[in-house]
C-alpha cells in the first residue's frame, strides 16, 4: 500500500530546497516523470532510489516517514522544539502555556 503522505513530504522537502522537479531529477539522476509519480504518491521508490532521494534532500528517513511511522512522534517533537526556539520569548511562552494546558487536560481525561 502506498501512503501519499510520503510523497507529499518528499515534495515539501524538495520545495524547501528551492528545487523544481526538473532540477531535482537532474540532481538525483532520476527522471522528472519518476519524481512526479513519487511526489503524487502513485508509486513508492525502491530502496536504492529512496536513499538517493533522501541524500539529495539532505534529510533523514524520519523527516519523510514521521507521519506514517508509529514511533515518528519523537521526530515531530524535536522538529517542533526547533521551530519553537526560533520564535520570540513571548511567543514561546504563549505556546508552551497552551501545550501545558492541553497535556493537563489529556491527563485528566485519561484518569
Amino acid at each position: 500500500m502506498i501512503d501519499k503522505r510520503v510523497g507529499k513530504r518528499i515534495k515539501e522537502c524538495r520545495e524547501r530546497l528551492g528545487l523544481t522537479q526538473e532540477e531535482f531529477a537532474e540532481l538525483t539522476g532520476l527522471t522528472t516523470n519518476y519524481i512526479s509519480t513519487v511526489e503524487r504518491g502513485a508509486s513508492f521508490p525502491r530502496y536504492e532510489k529512496l536513499i538517493t532521494i533522501l541524500n539529495a534532500l539532505q534529510v533523514s528517513a524520519d523527516a519523510i516517514f514521521c507521519d506514517v511511522l508509529t514511533h515518528g512522534n519523537d521526530y515531530k517533537a524535536s522538529k517542533l522544539s526547533s521551530e519553537l526556539a526560533a520564535l520570540s520569548p513571548e511567543a514561546q511562552k504563549r505556546i508552551l502555556q497552551m501545550v501545558e494546558l492541553m497535556i493537563r487536560q489529556e491527563k485528566e481525561n485519561n484518569i
